[in-house]
């Protein structure tokens, strides 16, 4: 008997997941059950990895994220057919900047939750059978933050004085992938999607994301047009992050409609290099405005202590301060007429005050 838990969601086909506009990140993209195992396959080097074939992979519409961590990280549950058994892989992807050193703890508890849930569905008949035996899970932490990951590898190593009792603790170790720590070249020879968007996460602004987009594109070329929707929504969800507000629409429509990846570099790249120029011809305009204000404010301050040296012979350094710092062009025109009106500078000073 299958258990109802851990039954693949209702109607999920393999592409389904590019239906969900609300979902853009890592999750997005592993919900694809062949991003999960080219994720496997590529980073993950272990000899059990070679067994898994991808008709025997079914992932579980379920999540176990703590509250707390919502905003901060997302998990995917899979199960996966190994040896005629069923083996659970819990993939909790950590898109925070700093690493978290209660990790173990914390898959502990997701794990546990796993294990419960099962139990709770389980034929009771089943349950109480000496040789039934609860399918393993296999934690696995995506993390793409800059520094690298530190916290402990596992669960005992969280436990003050687990040397002292030697098996009689509990233990798990659980796989980490830190995506940053891997070099350009390594995931370019990887030639595939999750490793191309690997490439892409390591950078920040948009010119360094298109140089990217550039180095990967005979990678990109080789996906399939499904493959290549789905790279398309991922990354145009990260390139709006540096890309200015107004420009926005027009990036979008670029990566929406383009069919072929060197077009969509193309238009990119044209597309950055016009607001580079616009950006350039507003910064002139910008200055000589600006240089122009600040020759007539010159000008005004210039001519109000010309006008008071005429009335005596020195001008009290504070007054003088307070002239100099003044930059309303309305303020300093008024103290011009004033200073041109007065009978001294004295009651010129006394007249500002006021």
């Amino acid at each position: 008997m299958e258990h109802l838990w851990l039954r693949e969601a209702v109607a999920e086909t393999e592409y389904e997941v590019l239906n969900n506009k609300h979902d853009k990140g890592y999750k997005y993209l592993l919900s694809v059950k062949k991003v999960f195992v080219e994720l496997l396959r590529s980073f993950v080097k272990q000899d059990w990895v070679d067994s898994i074939e991808e008709n025997n992979v079914v992932k579980v519409d379920k999540s176990f994220i703590l509250p707390d961590f919502k905003n901060k990280e997302a998990d995917l549950v899979y199960r996966v057919k190994m040896d005629n058994k069923d083996v659970i892989f819990y993939v909790l992807m950590e898109m925070q900047s700093k690493v978290d050193f209660q990790m173990p703890y914390r898959l502990l508890l997701y794990m546990v939750e796993v294990w419960r849930g099962i139990l709770k569905d389980l034929d009771k008949s089943k349950e109480k059978r000496k040789d039934y035996r609860l399918p393993v899970i296999v934690p696995i932490v995506l993390y793409n933050g800059k520094n690298n990951w530190t916290a402990c590898r596992s669960y005992k190593e969280c436990l003050s004085g687990y040397e002292l009792f030697g098996d009689n603790v509990i233990d798990f170790k659980y796989i980490i992938i830190d995506v940053n720590r891997y070099d350009n070249e390594t995931l370019l020879e990887m030639s595939n999607l999750i490793a191309t968007v690997f490439l892409m996460d390591k950078k920040q602004d948009v010119n360094t994301l298109l140089e990217s987009l550039n180095m990967a594109v005979s990678v990109l070329k080789k996906l399939s047009p499904k493959e290549f929707e789905l790279f398309k929504n991922w990354f145009a969800n990260i390139i709006m992050r540096g890309t200015e507000p107004e420009n926005r629409d027009l990036m979008n429509k670029i990566i929406e409609e383009s069919k072929e990846v060197e077009t969509m570099v193309y238009n990119l790249e044209l597309t950055l290099k016009e607001e580079r120029l616009k950006n350039r011809e507003e910064g002139k305009i910008e200055g000589k405005i600006e240089g122009k204000i600040e020759g007539k404010i010159e000008g005004k301050i210039e001519g109000i202590l010309e006008l008071l040296q005429e009335l005596s012979d020195s001008i009290p350094e504070e007054l003088e301060r307070t002239i100099r710092v003044q930059k309303s062009m309305e303020i300093l025109s008024a103290w011009l007429k004033l200073a041109a009106k007065v009978d001294s500078v004295e009651e010129f000073a006394k007249r500002i005050k006021n």
